[in-house]
């Protein structure tokens, strides 16, 4: 029986899942004699917040700057955004902790991958996968790959200068181009190419004393050389020609980065697969977008649905009793009648329940027939700043 369905079968809550996951780290705690923080981020919602964002290098710093331990290992799942934040996020983990590992097995793309390369240990899983680190800049209406931008406009230029002339749909697209829009692109390529090249050398092969095969002195200029040649790799688009390639250990490996695999160790593996696979339930079956946890505490963020109906109240708003709304699940679709008190009253429990409509819940989390969980914290704080009231659970 695979992962996924044991747990589906065991049938747990999201509270229950929540446990788990605590549990789990705090396994692999024990089995790497290490602090673990996962940070994982839903792929598949179409949120904005999905990114990596500064907000999350203050999420990070906040659940671990009281932290006693020299190691430190996350284990990350995010499609990119922001690298100002990757930096952030890097250079608080290396001054706070002797060691950094990233373990991956979803994916790290973008500036995740340059947040992974910082690691003075990559500890991947078949599953893993990392991505090109091009920088993504917007142009006009349209998110495009800096390098094939610049690629783009130097083929323009050599054009040019070899014909003294360009035709006419090229002419109108370099003219749409501002000197500063060009050097912002170039800068976002560079800066991207830079960091790897700067932290593969300061962390990953800060240990690297012989090659491998000769067992010869690695200099400084050879780790630097190899940086650079690994970061050009993985900023080459035309290349891996989509952003969103995924690049597994193997592939890695052949260009000069040494992954440790974690399958090659079973009980260690278990647990990792079991992290992401508890993830994944609790990021598919809740509104939960995503999840920051130590074996200690965590943070979930989560996307409050709006109403589908407008919230009922009395004309009278300052002598509201009670509010209604109705909340559509956004897994299977059905609608659900909700109801807030704001007095004791029994017989508004009563009534409501007459007309089929679900009191509003105490965790603040409505449970759909599907299986699927809807935060409706968001919800709550719509009706009370309405009201000027707090709803009585």
């Amino acid at each position: 029986m695979g992962l996924m369905s044991e747990y589906i079968s065991r049938k747990l809550s999201a509270s229950d899942l929540e446990a788990e996951l605590l549990r789990l780290i705090k396994e692999y705690n024990t089995r790497r004699e290490t602090f673990a923080i996962i940070y994982i981020s839903a792929l598949g919602k179409q949120i904005p917040d999905i990114p990596l964002s500064q907000d999350d290098y203050y999420t990070i710093h906040d659940l671990l700057r009281n932290v006693e331990s020299p190691r430190l290992d996350m284990y990350i799942e995010t499609p990119g955004g922001s690298a100002e934040a990757a930096e952030d996020i890097v250079k608080f983990l290396h001054t706070k902790f002797k060691e950094v590992c990233f373990v991956v097995s979803g994916e790290a793309k973008s500036a995740g991958t340059i947040m992974v390369l910082s690691g003075d240990e990559i500890l991947m899983t078949e599953t893993g996968s990392l991505g090109p680190i091009d920088a993504q800049v917007r142009i006009g209406r349209s998110v495009i790959s800096a390098h094939d931008y610049m690629e783009w406009t130097d083929k323009k230029r050599k054009e040019a200068d070899s014909s003294k002339r360009l035709n006419p749909f090229d002419a109108t697209m370099v003219a749409q181009i501002s000197p500063g829009e060009l050097m912002g692109v170039n800068h976002a390529l560079k800066y991207a190419e830079e960091l790897v090249s700067e932290w593969l050398v300061k962390y990953k092969f800060k240990n690297w004393a012989e090659t491998e095969t000769r067992k010869l002195p690695v200099t400084k200029e050879m780790k630097t050389e190899c940086a650079k040649r690994i970061a050009g790799e993985l900023t080459n688009h035309s290349k891996w020609r989509t952003h969103g390639r995924s690049i597994k250990s193997g592939t890695l490996q052949k260009i000069g980065l040494k992954i440790t695999t974690i399958d090659s160790n079973s009980e260690l593996g278990d647990i990792v697969y079991r992290i992401q696979t508890v993830c994944r339930l609790l990021l598919g079956s809740t509104s939960t977008y995503k999840i920051f946890a130590t074996e200690k505490e965590k943070v979930f963020k989560s996307a409050a649905p709006a109403s589908n109906q407008p919230i009922k109240l009395p004309n009278q708003v300052i002598a509201a009793e009670v509010a209604e709304f109705e909340v559509k699940c956004p897994s299977c679709g059905k609608s659900h009648k909700v109801y807030a008190k704001f007095i004791p009253k029994k017989e508004i429990d009563e009534d409501f329940t007459k007309k089929g409509e679900i009191a509003y819940p105490k965790d603040n989390k409505l449970k759909c027939d599907c299986g699927f969980e809807i935060d409706l914290s968001g919800m709550r704080n719509e009706i009370e700043i309405k009201v000027g009231k707090k709803i009585l659970i």
